[in-house]
């Protein structure tokens, strides 16, 4: 097994013009976390895992990430995805593999079935037909699940997947994170609100405050 961790930061810094959200933070994500980050709004937990995929600079520093060989799936906030946006859900989960195709080939038998297959698991079977925008919040973030977990990457991001969601929809969408991570060993690192339901979940959880950055047991947190 592959002890290299996921990501390591070594005193790194970001920063939106002079305003320093990270500053020379230290980090460890081990591989096969199931790692919440956590901490008030404006801490800096959605830049911090941004900076980590490479998707904003860090400006000191060095960030060292091993995916493990395909890149990472990430999900961003459901708000920022335009929910009139024509695309039915069968579709939009297809998107997942464009990077694959673009490299291999065109969308096969097996390529189909392992859609079919994500489709039936996210309980999205009898809604692939209907447009994104038609479906409720919560069966929207499962189907941008979907999208993720259809490209088969072993780390996934998610940023804030339960934020707007009912208290049903939320609990659904926190067991299927657990699935993914306990049957399939996926790492998954993801922006959450609420401590508590971390540490039902979790063994650690990455705290973000203004303190810095600092991965706790949950047992430490919960006592």
């Amino acid at each position: 097994m592959n002890a290299t961790p996921v990501i390591q930061c070594r005193g790194v810094t970001v920063a939106y013009g002079r305003d320093v959200v990270l500053d020379r933070i230290d980090l460890t994500v081990p591989r096969g976390a199931l790692l919440p980050f956590v901490g008030p709004n404006g801490a800096g937990k959605t830049t911090l895992l941004k900076a980590c995929l490479g998707l904003i600079p860090h400006q000191g520093g060095e960030i060292l990430c091993d995916f493990g060989g395909l890149p990472p799936a990430y999900v961003p906030q459901q708000k920022q995805i335009d929910p009139i946006y024509p695309v039915s859900v069968r579709d939009l989960v297809r998107m997942g593999l464009y990077p694959e195709i673009r490299c291999w080939g065109r969308f096969n038998c097996g390529r189909n079935a392992r859609v079919a297959r994500i489709l039936t698991r996210f309980g999205l079977e009898e809604h692939q037909h209907k447009h994104f925008g038609e479906l409720s919040g919560g069966l929207r973030q499962k189907a941008l699940l979907a999208r993720a977990v259809v490209t088969q990457a072993s780390v996934l991001v998610l940023d804030e997947p339960t934020a707007g969601l009912d208290a049903t929809s939320e609990a659904d969408l926190l067991n299927l994170i657990r699935s993914l991570h306990e049957d399939e060993g996926k790492t998954v690192l993801w922006v959450h609100h609420r401590l508590d339901q971390c540490v039902a979940l979790a063994r650690q959880v990455c705290l973000v405050d203004k303190r810095g950055v600092r991965l706790t047991d949950c047992l430490e947190v919960a006592s």
